[in-house]
């Protein structure tokens, strides 16, 4: 059974101008990784990679996601045999501070092409506070560099054979940074990396 470690197993993927966030950090006991290539998917796939744990966890560092939920997270894991949990705002006793309505539409479009063409059972699909097995991870050969890689990542895994599920999740406001998903740009993004995948 994995054992679910906080200390001294950090890892941050960064890009190298992030003066800010390496200023904050580099005095506590965490291990920083500056991306070599620029993008959400690039940082996310090369941390992956880099990482030397046996599970690894994707987490926001704007403050949105709650540390707290991650033994909640481990549980869903372990006891549903799972080899990925996915959080979820948009089930009973969820939520979110931090989701305008046409983002909220467009997840729930994409979550609902997610079940019919891939036969996801995950509610959130565009969330990422992810908990999963490193090693299952990188027989994915995931290649997103940007946000295709929220949809990339559970598609992959599900075709994959592995077990996917949800753990019950509530999105703050956050405290630092700046909302960077563009919903028109991101939308087009996010169905083109669908169409995609759904023909490979």
């Amino acid at each position: 059974m994995p054992k679910l470690s906080f200390i001294g197993n950090e890892l941050v993927s960064l890009k190298n101008d992030d003066i800010s966030t390496i200023e904050s950090i580099k005095n506590h006991n965490v291990k920083i990784h500056f991306q070599s290539k620029s993008g959400y998917g690039n940082s996310l796939i090369e941390a992956i990679l880099n990482c030397d744990t046996e599970l690894f966890c994707i987490f926001n560092a704007d403050g949105s996601f709650d540390p707290k939920e991650l033994t909640k997270m481990f549980e869903q894991l372990n006891d549903n045999k799972a080899d990925f949990v996915f959080g979820t705002r948009y089930e009973k006793d969820c939520g979110s501070e931090d989701d305008p309505l046409v983002t909220l539409i467009g997840n729930f479009m994409f979550t609902n092409l997610g079940k019919i063409f891939f036969n996801l059972n995950i509610t959130d699909i565009l969330y990422t506070y992810v908990l999963g097995k490193t090693k299952e991870a990188l027989l994915l050969n995931l290649k997103s560099k940007d946000f295709k890689f929220c949809i990339e990542l559970p598609i992959k895994a599900k075709r994959s054979g592995f077990r996917l599920v949800n753990s019950k999740s509530y999105e703050r406001s956050r405290i630092g940074g700046k909302k960077k998903v563009n919903a028109i740009r991101d939308g087009f993004l996010i169905l083109s990396g669908m169409i995609n995948l759904f023909f490979s």
